[in-house]
């Protein structure tokens, strides 16, 4: 097994305190806000690094006392070892998962997006039972659910529903929970008793922050002229016409409406800053919608991810074909399982690529 970097536990442990000291001193309530949440997530981190260094301490000192020429201390520190060996390993698992680079957008709030796929009715039925099975789940964590946007279904359900789920660590569980669902049931209104099979499809997509646009002095360029057309004498006498153009993107723009150049540039500015907002937005929009199209696929039933079998009682994840006998709970919100071992999957996948580099 690959030794636990040291380096990286010094690093923790010098910001751990760095972030201790400052949380002591006169900080703005959004500074404060902000390194207490940090201190909260770095401490269980910190407590396991200082425990996982005292048994390193320890299963040494066995070891010199098994080279001692007392035959009774040399058989304590036999017995003593094994455990104290099995608990260092479970030790460095929980730290190498902690060393796990993190997800930008774990700590994000979320969109949830749910669309019947094929299956007509029953598909916006069961898209419907998909949004409230997660409405369910996020009031057991906390979190709120304000919903965007609703298409209902002819029968009820919804062709299209669009939320937006708000609280801490919603993008780092709701992730996995995209994709194709697919259900297996018999509909109210079918007279034979025939079990259906209809899909709907999930996409979960990290909230993005408004975006702070910083424009550069060195990337504007700047020219003053005068103002055209009818607007007093000041119009040919006065160069109060500002244009300016962002270099980086092309962008122009030109303002004339005051008679004062510094109003004139300083609503340029804001009209600037106004349209290279639109165009990230716009870009992080078609990213988005890429995003969003890689994650559903075309909605059809055999690209499903999960499966909700009524008949049977059972729910069965397919990508880690883990299979749960208790689909009346999991439709009311108790999918923590699910997602934990999707979690748990994952980090295993990062822990042997990381092994593996």
């Amino acid at each position: 097994m690959i030794s636990i970097p040291e380096h990286r536990l010094d690093a923790l442990l010098h910001r751990h305190a760095m972030v201790e000291r400052e949380l002591a001193t006169d900080l703005k309530p959004e500074d404060y806000v902000k390194l207490s949440r940090e201190f909260s997530e770095l401490t269980p981190v910190i407590d396991t690094i200082k425990e996982y260094r005292a048994i390193v301490s320890e299963l040494a000192d066995l070891d010199t006392m098994m080279s001692d020429s007392d035959a009774d201390m040399r058989r304590m520190a036999e017995a003593e070892k094994p455990a104290l060996q099995e608990r260092r390993e479970q030790i460095e698992k929980k730290i190498r998962l902690a060393l796990i680079p993190k997800d930008a957008m774990d700590d994000h709030d979320a969109i949830l997006e749910i669309r019947a796929g094929t299956g007509g009715d029953e598909a916006a039925l069961f898209a419907g039972d998909l949004f409230r099975m997660y409405e369910r789940y996020a009031a057991r964590q906390g979190w709120t659910v304000e919903i965007m946007s609703i298409s209902e279904g002819a029968q009820g359900g919804y062709k299209e529903i669009i939320a937006e789920v708000h609280g801490r660590g919603v993008f780092a569980k709701m992730k996995f929970e995209s994709g194709v669902h697919r259900v297996q049931r018999v509909p109210d209104t079918e007279t034979q008793g025939r079990v259906h099979t209809s899909a709907a499809t999930v996409a979960v997509l990290p909230e993005v922050e408004d975006v702070d646009i910083q424009i550069k002095d060195d990337d504007l360029k700047i020219d003053t002229m005068r103002a055209q057309g009818a607007g007093g004498q000041h119009v040919n006498k006065t160069e109060s016409a500002i244009r300016i153009t962002h270099i980086p993107s092309g962008t122009i723009v030109f303002v004339q409406e005051e008679r004062s150049q510094h109003k004139n540039k300083a609503k340029a500015l804001k009209m600037l800053r106004a349209k290279l907002y639109d165009e990230q937005r716009s870009r992080l929009d078609r990213e988005r919608s890429a995003d969003r199209k890689s994650q559903v696929g075309s909605g059809d039933r055999s690209e499903r991810i999960r499966t909700y079998n009524f008949p049977q009682g059972r729910v069965t994840d397919h990508r880690i074909n883990l299979t749960l006998y208790k689909l009346p709970e999991v439709m009311e919100g108790d999918i923590g399982d699910l997602i934990d071992a999707l979690i748990t999957e994952h980090q295993a996948e990062l822990l042997a690529a990381e092994a593996a580099a």
